[in-house]
């Protein structure tokens, strides 16, 4: 499948719609749980991989090889071209579904990004994709999705001049 700017819109998504990824500045660099988290509005690759690679080749980035748990998504392409450049995507039964991993540099480089799963709520897929670039995470993606899930405590604020008793 290949997929252009003009197919993309003129900011390189589809309707102007941006795509939901954080990624560490040092992504990967270390041996960090996650280098990010990855928030798709859909489970087909097809779709929702060029938008991907075309943000982060914006940041920088220039993504050689996707790699995905082939059970948790839709069919997909083993190449796909974005703005004329091809990247090769691959799907492992033995990967982890809540995970799809990036590489560049020659495969030098490789980053871990956790998935939120598209049907998530807005306020606990904004928690995941902050807690996604965070050190010291836990290996398990369903940990950190329950993290982002939990709601704190409400906090009363405490007025000037009012005493708690």
């Amino acid at each position: 499948m290949a997929i252009t700017r003009t197919a993309l819109g003129h900011d390189g998504f589809r309707a102007g719609i941006d795509v939901r990824v954080s990624l560490r500045d040092d992504a990967g660099s270390d041996d960090s749980a996650f280098d990010g988290a990855w928030w798709p509005r859909t489970r087909d690759l097809a779709t929702e991989v060029p938008e991907l690679i075309a943000e982060l080749e914006r940041r920088g980035l220039r993504i050689e090889r996707f790699t995905y748990a082939l059970d948790a998504w839709q069919p997909a392409p083993r190449k796909v071209t974005v703005n004329g450049r091809v990247v090769r995507t691959g799907g492992f039964r033995s990967m982890d579904p809540q995970v799809v991993c990036l590489t560049w540099h020659g495969g030098q480089r490789r980053a871990d990004l956790l998935v939120v799963p598209p049907d998530t709520d807005v306020l606990t897929g904004a928690r995941a994709l902050r807690l996604g670039t965070r050190r010291g995470l836990p290996r398990s993606p369903q940990m950190v999705l329950a993290a982002a899930r939990s709601t704190p405590i409400p906090q009363v604020p405490v007025l000037a001049g009012s005493r708690a008793g």
